[in-house]
């Protein structure tokens, strides 16, 4: 019974060994063994893993692609513009024995390696070239944390600048260089095709003049754009060259009759005009002048008198009778 005892102890001490030094790394991990203390040379594989339960001690390192924010950084470019940058990096652990010993927490480290570095990138730089050229900025960044990291273990997927906030002000100068920009450009545009429309015009004006039936129809075909629109009023022009091909394709008339000759028209013309110069003038009723007042006022003295009422001169009156009283003037 006694070696039984003895035997069950075994197995059981030799249980519980089993079962403190076994461990299970996880697909997406890679294990680290150190032996009192010192790092073991070879990496623990996804799987079951045996352990010295006293001597060794295992620690698990993430190698998936770990994604880090980097926290927008304040700075001032290399044309004097102040802005806001943030961006955003993907790496992951290439070497797990590096990364553990090497450095105490690489996420940490990763972090404010990638602040510096964007800080500097942000110095470096134009306003242009970080709202419209970013990929070489990107490709500088990740070199600058690729020198770092690869002392730590770590290998940079890629980094990209995420985002840039400018200030108000910038914002709206830029608004207003755009705005003058697509004028310059509407400007040109408007002159161009002016400048097409005048040459086209141009050469129009020289086929018509050598044809001045064309000018006929094109002006039949206004008239005929013009009534569709289902106006009142019709203005029709009359050019003068008209006229021309008019009297051009009307016959000349004969000595015996038709229409009177050049000399005659002339003639007639001179009647007329000798009639209107011995017509006499018509005459215009003249208005009367308008009188002064001295001269109102002596018309409506001379009314009183003849009506028989006289308003004595106070002088008069003074040198007047022995009374005083005014002389009596005849027909008072």
């Amino acid at each position: 019974m006694l070696a039984v005892d003895v035997v069950l102890g075994v197995l059981g001490v030799g249980a519980v060994w089993l079962a403190t030094g076994v461990r299970v790394v996880q697909q997406f991990e890679r294990g680290v063994v150190f032996r009192f203390g010192k790092v073991r040379s070879g990496i623990k594989e996804p799987g079951l893993t045996l352990l010295l339960p006293v001597a060794d001690r295992l620690r698990k390192v993430n190698v998936q692609i770990i994604t880090m924010p980097v926290p927008a950084q304040e700075g001032i470019t290399r044309d004097n513009v102040t802005v806001r940058v943030d961006a955003v990096v993907y790496f992951r652990v290439e070497d797990p024995v590096l990364a553990t010993v090497q450095v105490q927490n690489y996420t940490f480290a990763m972090s404010q390696v990638a602040q510096t570095s964007l800080r500097s990138i942000i110095g470096k730089s134009e306003l242009d070239d970080l709202l419209t050229n970013r990929e070489p900025l990107n490709q500088g960044l990740e070199l600058m944390l690729d020198s770092p990291a690869v002392g730590w273990g770590i290998h940079i997927d890629r980094v990209e600048i995420k985002d840039v906030a400018l200030p108000e002000s910038m914002k709206r100068s830029m608004s207003r260089q755009a705005e003058a920009e697509r004028e310059r450009r509407a400007r040109i545009i408007t002159a161009d095709g002016e400048f097409q429309a005048s040459r086209k015009l141009s050469e129009a004006a020289t086929i018509m003049s050598d044809t001045p039936a064309a000018l006929q129809l094109r002006l039949l075909q206004t008239v005929v754009e013009v009534a569709a629109e289902k106006n009142s009023t019709l203005v029709l022009p009359f050019p003068v060259e008209l006229l021309r091909f008019l009297d051009g394709m009307t016959p000349k008339p004969g000595s015996n009759g038709g229409a009177p000759s050049a000399s005659a028209a002339a003639g007639a013309a001179a009647a007329v005009t000798a009639a209107a110069a011995a017509k006499p003038e018509e005459h215009v009723p003249s208005v009367p002048p308008v009188p002064s007042v001295p001269e109102l006022e002596a018309q409506a003295d001379a009314e009183l008198e003849a009506g028989g009422l006289v308003f004595p001169d106070p002088e008069e009156t003074t040198e007047g009778g022995p009374e005083g009283q005014p002389e009596e003037r005849p027909g008072s």
